[in-house]
């Protein structure tokens, strides 16, 4: 299974998508489609702006909601490092 197909299988889910850049995204995966996840009620978080991690943004995501900040975006597929949905996400 390719990574296009396997994308597929979180359409209309919440989901966490770490890139290679400082940006992290939290928001519903509308479709994939020419190289782009495209993302719908999205918070694009650039940690490079603030003192914590990726992992604890996404953790207080996961606990207390998403901070919704785009209607909509379009990420790259080549910049993708890894993709969960929020709701796997373990709370420690």
């Amino acid at each position: 299974m390719g990574v296009v197909e396997e994308l597929l299988q979180f359409v209309g889910e919440t989901i966490v998508v770490d890139t290679r850049t400082p940006l992290v995204y939290l928001g519903r995966l509308a479709e994939v489609k020419d190289g782009f996840a495209v993302l719908e009620e999205v918070d694009v978080h650039d940690i490079g702006d603030t003192p914590t991690t990726k992992e604890v943004y996404i953790l207080e995501a996961r606990k207390f909601g998403v901070k919704k900040n785009r209607h909509r975006a379009h990420v790259s597929l080549e910049q993708v490092v890894s993709v969960s949905r929020l709701d796997d996400i373990i709370e420690y």
